[in-house]
């Protein structure tokens, strides 16, 4: 089999395994508590503070990148996720906050080793295809914990829990018996607190840290009142179908487009071009808010869908490049960090938001919160001296 292939392979499980918890968290959890015990929508509001750990994992990630294998700090967080899933539906409702945190705490220290190792295992001709196969894994499993949503009517919420958390099972065991990545040799604390300190004061870098933060505001912005507004089109069911089931597959196909195109252009014009995409879809939605009817709203979708993934691709593949090197998984910890930055913030606003100027008005806004991230993509660009086209991959066409 193709190198490239087995590689391709080989992220998309990795990915699903980093997938599965998060689905849980935030979608197969609060949907149990809904259904099944009657938990108030202010509560259920609430419960979105247990995903602190993915924001504060830089805190630990140090010691991922110090100590052990990747292999081994993915198979024994994917391993305890697992078993925090499983707990659920026997547990009830009253202890669910401690099982969440320990759930969201596995998943993050689960990526974080997921993250070193991809970093430090594709190689950058690879990277393209890598980052697409990546949001795919991901997507892929949103999407069936999605689906699992359907066992409860029939075989009830143990089951489904079960079938969750007996994949993560499997999934760790995977893990453990991956292939080594190259890891550069153990260093004293002190010297690699040295060292992502040096990283992280170094002032040519901050332009790239500003661009991490911004690249994705308008969609982030943008992101919490889609579906509100889709319902006010369509029903739930179609809603459900079009934006997260369809939703998945248009993401995952736009990351892939979204590499090839970074493979052939170079981060500086492909980053440029995949978020020019990503904003204009901010439009559609503007538009399809200032008419009436489904059918523009579906367009908006599947636009939007697309071009996510489009600039995702572009974000993934710039911070696998800037956390190459010495505390990979640290480096990638951070970046992805500020990354969440912007959703939370720009996230508690977009309701007020919306409340205050309608949703035509703050979808045409979000578009207009896009262009400061593509102003900073050269200076970014420069930053880590990749304005030039890299090498061909020998294995593509």
């Amino acid at each position: 089999m193709d190198a490239r292939l087995r590689l391709v392979g080989l992220v998309v499980v990795l990915e699903l395994a980093s997938g599965f918890p998060y689905a849980v968290v935030n979608d197969l959890v609060p949907m149990w508590l809904l259904k099944a015990h009657g938990t108030s929508l202010a509560e259920l509001g609430l419960l979105t503070l247990v995903g602190l750990p993915w924001m504060l994992k830089p805190l630990w990630a140090p010691l991922v990148d110090l100590h052990g294998t990747w292999q081994r700090w993915m198979g024994a967080a994917s391993a305890l996720a697992a078993a925090g899933i499983l707990a659920f539906p026997w547990a009830g409702p009253a202890p669910v906050v401690p099982l969440l945190l320990l759930v969201a705490f596995a998943s993050a220290t689960q990526d974080i080793a997921v993250d070193g190792y991809l970093v430090a295992r594709v190689p950058p001709e690879h990277q393209g295809a890598a980052n697409g196969a990546r949001v795919s894994g991901y997507r892929g499993a949103m999407a069936l914990v999605g689906g699992v949503l359907l066992l409860p009517d029939r075989v009830g919420w143990p089951a489904a829990f079960a079938v969750v958390g007996v994949a993560q099972l499997l999934l760790a065991a995977v893990e453990t018996r991956t292939a080594p990545a190259p890891r550069l040799a153990a260093q004293p604390g002190h010297r690699f607190a040295a060292g992502l300190a040096l990283w992280l004061a170094d002032r040519r870098r901050w332009p790239l840290f500003l661009f991490f933060l911004l690249y994705k505001l308008g969609d982030a912005a943008m992101a919490p009142m889609v579906k509100p507004f889709l319902l006010t089109r369509m029903e739930l069911g179609q809603v459900g179908l079009l934006s997260t089931t369809a939703g998945a597959v248009l993401v995952a196909v736009g990351a892939f487009a979204g590499g090839a195109v970074l493979a052939r252009l170079g981060d500086l014009r492909g980053i440029l071009l995949l978020g020019a995409a990503q904003a204009l879809s901010n439009l559609g939605y503007a538009a399809a808010a200032a008419s009436s009817g489904a059918a523009a709203a579906v367009a908006a979708s599947v636009a939007e869908s697309f071009t996510g993934g489009l600039g995702t691709a572009a974000t993934l593949g710039l911070a696998m490049r800037a956390a190459a090197g010495p505390q990979g998984a640290t480096r990638f910890a951070v970046l992805s960090a500020v990354i969440g930055l912007t959703r939370i913030f720009s996230g508690a606003i977009s309701g007020l938001a919306v409340e205050r100027m309608g949703y035509s008005s703050w979808f045409a806004t979000t578009f207009l919160l896009a262009l400061p991230g593509l102003l900073l993509v050269l200076p970014a660009s420069r930053a880590l001296g990749t304005d030039e086209p890299p090498s061909r991959d020998p294995a593509s066409p």
